[in-house]
């Protein structure tokens, strides 16, 4: 099981298909959206069904995956 698959799911029945974090109904784009203006404390305080290891797991794969394509 990738990182991906261990802390988001995709479900057409969830949020109209968009990535959410398993276990919830909270989007990976509203802990972006709350980056841009905020913080992680402050996302993991709105959205406590969401855990700091899901929330540093998405943020890391998608530093990397913005690293190797920016290497590639």
């Amino acid at each position: 099981m990738s990182v991906l698959e261990q802390y988001v799911t995709v479900d057409k029945e969830l949020a109209a298909g968009a990535p959410v974090f398993k276990g919830t109904r909270v989007t990976v784009k509203t802990l972006f959206d709350y980056l841009e203006e905020s913080s992680l404390e402050e996302f993991l305080k709105g959205f406590p069904s969401v855990t700091r290891a899901q929330a540093e797991a998405v943020i890391e794969l998608a530093a990397t995956k913005i690293l190797s394509e920016i290497a590639a």
